[in-house]
């Protein structure tokens, strides 16, 4: 399956301080918890109530050992596709970030080969749509502050490593160029 690999996303010091615990504390109390034949939901289940393991850090505690164990790779979900995403906080008005996103012609000025079919959207807040016909996605908007804006793109459903790691790179040139297009208005 994955190559392993270390820990990397938070430090030893920064796990202790919300867990109680270093990476290494964790792999241990998992190895000998049977982990590596267990599935993401029993891991994460087993780190919160019996190893009271905070909500959010189970998850995270678990992927990191599923991936240092090769059990999971990078970007790979717990079903087994794959997903990208990008965050980005731009000095642009909500109204003007949403309406770039959920108008047609408006995307055809940034969103190169616009792929995009909106199947659910909350004005302002958020859009669900297909991504050439069998990937999807979701971008979530946030105010954050006057004039500001962090748009979230989560693209799902990707096949492979590969697939998620050009498809964060697409994502990240196209809230670029999203920027500049109403930067230049």
């Amino acid at each position: 399956m994955a190559k392993a690999k270390e820990p990397r996303r938070f430090s030893d010091e920064a796990v202790k301080a919300k867990t109680g615990k270093v990476w290494a504390e964790w792999f241990k109390i998992l190895d000998a918890a049977g982990a590596k034949k267990m599935s993401h939901p029993e891991m994460a289940r087993f780190l919160y109530h019996e190893q009271k393991c905070p909500g959010w850090w189970c998850q995270m505690v678990a992927v990191e050992y599923e991936q240092k164990h090769g059990l999971r790779e990078i970007h790979q979900t717990c079903t087994g596709d794959f997903a990208a995403g990008v965050s980005r906080t731009l000095p642009i008005p909500l109204a003007k970030i949403y309406k770039a996103w959920a108008d047609e012609n408006a995307r055809k000025a940034w969103l190169k080969g616009d792929k995009m079919e909106i199947t659910t959207a909350t004005a302002n807040k958020s859009i669900r749509a297909k991504w050439n016909e069998t990937d999807r996605m979701s971008v979530y908007f946030y105010p954050k502050g006057a004039g500001k804006t962090q748009v979230v793109v989560d693209h799902m459903k990707l096949k492979s490593a590969a697939e998620s790691k050009r498809m964060k790179d697409f994502w990240s040139e196209a809230v670029a160029r999203l920027e500049s297009t109403i930067a230049s208005k």
